[in-house]
């Protein structure tokens, strides 16, 4: 009877980057290694078919995505980044080979972006493709119910955005003459924000 017992120890991060950037030769656009951790990025036009590829082949076998998450690039390096602002960032698990892979794929349009759905590769995916709608707007195409989850009904904007105000847009509360909860513009004072201070080694006598 042949052993398909789970592997007690994964593949050297090398070994994976390899045989990923083997499988999917062609239609990715960079397999990085990087803190022991392998990254795929891939262009939205490729990305389903290279998750099929990843959960079905035999060398990635990836049965679980455990984590699905949106990024805004647009102030990352203090404002020098020049690439498209708006990614959907997966983590995929193999139980049967125990191996991870982080999948990035970045939105074509930064003013409306939009990814295909991996709901009906991996249905974990359905809250976390609507946490990404919720937070950052990104609108996946073929998720049969993408609606906020987070925030209320009718919030307004997307609060992950990095130019979203930290006060937010409205405020809301129960007015009890009207016997109900309303919307009213924000009353927040804007609030000074103090830059991180990193002190010097043993500052004050500390450790």
């Amino acid at each position: 009877m042949t052993d398909h017992a789970t592997p007690s120890h994964a593949i050297a991060p090398e070994d994976l980057r390899e045989r990923l950037a083997a499988l999917l030769d062609g239609r990715v656009r960079s397999v990085e290694l990087s803190r022991g951790e392998v990254t795929v990025t891939v262009a939205a036009a490729d990305y389903l078919g290279v998750m099929l590829a990843l959960r079905d082949a035999p060398e990635a076998r990836f049965e679980q995505l455990i984590d699905l998450c949106g990024i805004d690039y647009s102030t990352y390096g203090d404002g020098r980044w020049e690439g498209a602002r708006f990614a959907a960032v997966s983590h995929l698990l193999s139980v049967s080979l125990n191996q991870r892979v982080r999948v990035r794929v970045f939105c074509p349009e930064d003013d409306f972006p939009v990814l295909p759905s991996v709901t009906a590769i991996w249905n974990s995916a359905n809250w976390y493709e609507r946490e990404a709608f919720d937070l950052y707007g990104i609108v996946f195409e073929g998720h049969t119910d993408l609606r906020r989850i987070l925030t209320d009904y009718g919030f307004i904007g997307h609060p992950f955005r990095k130019d979203f105000p930290l006060s937010g847009h409205v405020e809301m509360r129960y007015d009890a003459e009207r016997q109900r909860v309303i919307y009213e513009p924000v009353t927040i004072e804007p609030r000074e924000i103090t830059p991180r201070v990193i002190r010097e080694d043993n500052y004050g006598g500390l450790h």
